[in-house]
């Protein structure tokens, strides 16, 4: 889209945006406003002419005529009640009047001249874009799909976690102050190791490369600095512990595994990751391994499995059943499709973009992408934007806005309620221009809010949409468990061991 037909549809999406909180504006103006007459209404209409006359009539019919003779004579003593006279009344209510429609004509097409006060108290967002961002993601903090802070750690501090003081400045793009600044509220901690050396894993991938060592240290390191900064972080092992984590002011903390390189051959390693909190793993990194085809790097690569491999249909299933998350980032489109139709549960995507943006097999066709919904023939699933530069724009040109351009073209195609947010912060070398750090997250809500995604699309955006699909997830493993579904016991086919 050219960027004139992109701003004339900001502009368009922009003007309907805020006629649309106008209108809500309007009603809860309106529901105030009913208030305040009925209660006026209360105070003027308990008393009228004639009341005494009513009451003294009803307490001569409620006496039975054993007892009537012994009543007292209360209407001697009672004392007439003050009710409005006709011109109070009449100045009354022209008043209310006035008041209900000058409130409605300001509010319906001058909101902006209300006082900012006046618009919070009403619900309404701040004028300016970054403020407005602020106050959305206050209560929808960001919840990011991938953040590489522990690979950062094994690579600069050889995993002692006694030399990582995540309190002060740190040396990449994630600190517990920038992370504060940021509005986040979670993230999943990528356990990532890197593909082995194909020449030393052999080409039926069975050699041993301590790939499975170098993963089970990463979860190490992980859940130690988890706990080590635990008045900030709390570890996360479910929808329900995201919530609960946020809910307390913590930074809800979720692991994720990047690759089945890192499984070496193993569905039993899948359920041992699981056991130690791994809830999404990554079907393949930038190498192919026994399960699933890889996307490769750039410019691609050439496919082993066409797709998922037999096995790796196995997976999945028993990626089902545990309840870790599938994701797609960095697979094939072959992989991507078959997945989609293969796994009984949501899946997502923690850090890819859209390729019709810009044009790399690391980011997610437009083919793929119509697969993603709850339709017939569509999974429910959740694209997490990544920001690495060479997969947002071309060289230099990597920005806020180019960032945004993903999101809102994975929103049009597969809709608004399936896009999210995966940074790859630390595991990225440089940043765009606008999202230099974990802090900056504001920055693209502020400029999606000017493009006019409101406030509810918003919150989906930063968090509520992995929720629903991590939420998805966990309902089909109870519901596969429940129904007593084996765990898959399959072995590689190449394996002599057993």
């Amino acid at each position: 889209m050219s960027r004139s037909s992109s701003r004339s549809s900001s502009r368009s999406s922009d003007s309907s945006h805020h006629r649309h909180r106008g209108i809500s504006t309007a009603a809860t103006a309106k529901l105030g406003l009913a208030v305040m007459i009925h209660r006026i209404q209360a105070l003027m209409g308990s008393t009228q002419e004639g009341n005494g006359h009513h009451d003294e009539q009803h307490e001569h019919n409620e006496g039975s005529s054993l007892l009537r003779g012994h009543l007292p004579h209360r209407h001697s003593h009672k004392k007439e009640r003050p009710y409005a006279d006709p011109q109070t009344r009449l100045l009354v209510w022209g008043l209310v009047t006035i008041l209900t429609i000058s409130a409605l004509v300001v509010l319906l097409w001058f909101p902006a001249s209300l006082p900012a006060i006046v618009g919070a108290w009403l619900g309404m967002l701040p004028k300016d874009p970054m403020a407005a961002a602020l106050v959305i993601m206050e209560r929808a903090p960001v919840i990011d799909g991938h953040i590489d802070l522990p690979i950062l750690v094994r690579a600069m501090y050889r995993n002692n976690v006694t030399n990582v003081d995540l309190g002060a400045p740190m040396p990449g793009h994630v600190d517990i102050s920038r992370l504060r600044a940021g509005k986040v509220g979670g993230f999943f901690w990528s356990v990532y190791v890197a593909c082995p050396d194909p020449e030393a894993e052999g080409e039926d991938f069975l050699n041993s490369t301590w790939r499975v060592r170098d993963t089970l240290e990463q979860i190490d390191v992980a859940i130690q600095m988890i706990d080590r900064f635990k008045h900030t972080f709390q570890f996360a092992l479910s929808s329900s512990d995201i919530k609960s984590a946020m809910s307390q002011g913590r930074i809800a903390s979720l692991l994720g595994v990047e690759g089945g390189h890192q499984l070496g051959n193993s569905i039993a390693v899948l359920r041992q990751y699981h056991s130690l909190g791994v809830r999404y793993m990554t079907l393949t990194h930038t190498c192919h391994n026994v399960f699933a085809d890889s996307c490769g790097y750039l410019p691609g690569k050439e496919p082993l499995h066409g797709g998922l491999s037999d096995f790796g249909k196995r997976l999945v299933e028993e990626m089902n059943r545990v309840g870790v998350l599938v994701d797609l980032s960095h697979t094939s489109d072959a992989t991507a499709k078959q997945a989609l139709t293969h796994s009984k549960a949501p899946v997502i995507w923690s850090h890819s973009s859209a390729r019709a943006v810009h044009d790399v097999p690391r980011n997610v066709p437009d083919d793929v992408l119509r697969l993603v919904g709850v339709g017939e023939g569509q999974r429910d699933a959740v694209v997490m934007v990544n920001f690495a530069p060479q997969f947002v724009a071309a060289t230099g040109n990597a920005t806020v806005a180019a960032v945004a351009d993903h999101v809102e073209h994975i929103a049009r195609v597969a809709g608004k309620k399936h896009v999210g947010l995966g940074s790859d912060f630390d595991g990225i070398d440089s940043t765009p221009a606008g999202l230099e750090d974990v802090s900056k997250y504001p920055s693209l809500i502020a400029e999606l809010y000017q493009r006019g995604w409101t406030k509810h699309e918003l919150a989906g955006l930063t968090g509520a949409n992995l929720l629903r699909v991590f939420e998805g997830a966990e309902q089909v493993a109870k519901s596969l468990q429940a129904s007593d579904t084996l765990p898959v016991y399959d072995v590689y086919s190449k394996r002599s061991d057993l």
